[in-house]
């Protein structure tokens, strides 16, 4: 049975900025409830929503009850819903508006009967956003840390099903074109598990996966976890089941318009990867010609 136990519980005041809300949560995953972690996904995956909605549409779109957000702001130290909201108020303060600016601009000068041009907006929109999101959850440091990682391998095996197997095509791609080694999981011959069994500490794995996580790869990121092979995930939520096999996983909330999400923070983080790791691998090269 699950307690929750309360930032004031633990000795410490409410968290001050939006920065300070994730890592707590991050750090307390295990001790919410279902229903306060339920919240706790939502809020991670849409701080715009909590900073414009009310009690009753944010309780409405995370599918649980209105008193639940008031439980869930004094398990993180809140007093009440209201000072929890003013958190990720606060994060948006400071954003410039040009963007949306651009977005008027384009709907005023576009055809009122125009389905194309309304939906062009919509997704102009929903990749800024998802953008804007990636560089807000996304430290440099941690991109340093999955950089090294990842060029220190032997090979690089890239893991993703469904909407996410894109992504890694798009590395297997690039990675070759740039002279990494690296193995491309998503074999027509179902041969995947086998392929996977020759990684070793030696090697690296990528693994991306967002809701509702592929089966697939939750099962392929727990063998090469166990097989000891360094590990990087790209995920949507500090509470994905991903997130338990490695130290070193990003978030990137893609947004969505008309039910169709995004790929492109997803794209933009995997292709820093893989440019980083290709010149990383080049200056070790460079320096051990020199020496």
């Amino acid at each position: 049975m699950s307690t929750t136990v309360s930032a004031e519980d633990e000795g410490g005041m409410p968290p001050r900025d939006f920065r300070a809300l994730r890592e707590l949560l991050v750090s307390r995953a295990v001790k919410l409830p279902k229903r306060l972690a339920q919240v706790a996904t939502f809020a991670m995956a849409n701080p715009d929503e909590i900073a414009f909605g009310t009690v009753a549409t944010i309780a409405e779109k995370a599918q649980v009850q209105p008193s639940t957000l008031v439980r869930f702001s004094q398990a993180v130290g809140f007093q009440g819903f209201s000072d929890l909201q003013a958190i990720f108020q606060e994060r948006l303060r400071d954003r410039v508006s040009t963007y949306d600016d651009r977005l008027k601009s384009l709907r005023t000068e576009a055809p009122k009967d125009s389905r194309a041009a309304v939906l062009f907006d919509g997704f102009c929109k929903a990749t800024h956003q998802s953008v804007d999101s990636l560089r807000d959850r996304v430290e440099l440091g941690l991109i340093e840390a999955a950089t090294a990682r990842l060029a220190a391998a032997e090979t690089i095996y890239l893991i993703a099903q469904r909407r996410s197997y894109p992504v890694t095509t798009y590395m297997s791609y690039a990675f070759g074109k740039l002279g990494v080694k690296t193995v491309l999981i998503g074999s027509a011959a179902g041969t995947d598990t086998e392929t996977l069994s020759f990684a070793t500490p030696r090697d690296a794995a990528i693994a991306i996966s967002f809701t509702p996580y592929a089966s697939a790869t939750l099962a392929y990121t727990k063998q090469i976890a166990q097989q000891g092979t360094p590990l990087v995930v790209i995920t949507d939520s500090p509470f994905s089941p991903l997130t338990s096999d490695t130290e070193l996983w990003f978030e990137v909330v893609e947004a969505d318009y008309q039910g169709f999400r995004s790929l492109a923070a997803t794209l933009a983080l995997a292709m820093t990867l893989t440019v980083a790791v290709a010149e990383a691998r080049r200056g070790g090269q460079d320096e051990r010609a020199d020496g």
